[in-house]
């Protein structure tokens, strides 16, 4: 028994729950999909078409709460103890996806991950970046998930209900409830179960609205920095604003982009952008935030 959570906004989901709806009825054993809108200004009408498949409902929010509040609405919602979150805009990459979750229900584990890929066509030139970075960065295998096991992403995610309930506990409507997520695992000591069992990642934005989204996800980690609630060392970004602050190298940092600013974004926009040019940007944009926080 399991109940399939899909937050949406301004995204079809109809497609993304006939397949696992399908996959789940295949399975003979009970379960729910529910899909709340999280108050998108033009909702997909194509969404109301999941109300007229069993064991699923779609819900339309008048009021925007965020990513990680939308969350907690659908957990609190669901029948069964055992939940499967997944993003709008993925699709399973394989038709035993539902199955392979489902065979683990006995697992002694409270959260399993089951992985992110991207599609092997490449996009158009105003979204390379996105998918550049996250076939360099989200797309990793279980052996290299395994290195930090309590990191998740809750595209694809496998977990009970009250752990879940208990470890999402970012209020704020901002970027970062996945590294929230991962810090109360590890926190917490909750054990992971890492298994090859990914999503197809399909949402990709432009390079412009990325790299915002990216700035916006670190003002929530120095936010939460302050907070107490996220380690200084727990992504790649924060070690290595670690090692140059050691290094004395900050002030380097800042007038090297400063004055490459205008090649950095050009590059960033391009067919071909360099991830070490939108490491080394971010980094930036991270020591002013630091500087002022």
């Amino acid at each position: 028994m399991f109940s399939i959570l899909i937050p949406t906004y301004n995204v079809s989901t109809l497609s993304l729950v006939k397949t696992i709806h399908n996959q789940a009825e295949k399975t003979q054993i009970p379960f729910e999909i529910l899909v709340f809108d999280d108050a998108s200004p033009k909702p997909s009408e194509e969404n109301k078409l999941i109300n007229d498949l069993p064991h699923a409902s779609y819900t339309e929010r008048t009021i925007n709460v965020g990513r990680s509040a939308i969350r907690n609405l659908l957990a609190e919602s669901a029948r069964f103890e055992t939940l499967l979150f997944l993003d709008a805009d993925v699709l399973p990459k394989r038709p035993n996806f539902i199955h392979n979750y489902v065979s683990q229900l006995q697992a002694p584990v409270d959260v399993i991950a089951g992985g992110i890929v991207y599609a092997e066509n490449k996009p158009p030139k105003k979204s390379m970046l996105r998918y550049c970075y996250g076939n360099a960065r989200e797309t990793r295998s279980v052996d290299q998930r395994n290195q930090q096991t309590h990191i998740v992403v809750s595209a694809n995610l496998y977990i009970k209900k009250t752990i879940f309930l208990k470890i999402n506990t970012l209020k704020e409507n901002s970027y970062g409830d996945d590294l929230v997520l991962s810090q109360q695992l590890k926190s917490l000591g909750i054990d992971v179960l890492h298994i090859d069992n990914p999503v197809i990642h399909l949402g990709l934005e432009t390079s412009e609205v990325f790299i915002n989204k990216s700035f916006e996800a670190l003002e929530t980690i120095v936010h939460l920095e302050k907070k107490g609630e996220l380690d200084p060392d727990t992504t790649a970004l924060q070690q290595a604003y670690q090692r140059n602050k050691k290094r004395g190298l900050l002030p380097l940092i800042r007038l090297t982009v400063f004055l490459l600013s205008p090649i950095i974004k050009a590059n960033l926009h391009s067919a071909h952008p360099s991830l070490f040019l939108f490491d080394l940007y971010r980094l930036n944009h991270y020591i002013k935030l630091k500087k002022h926080a």
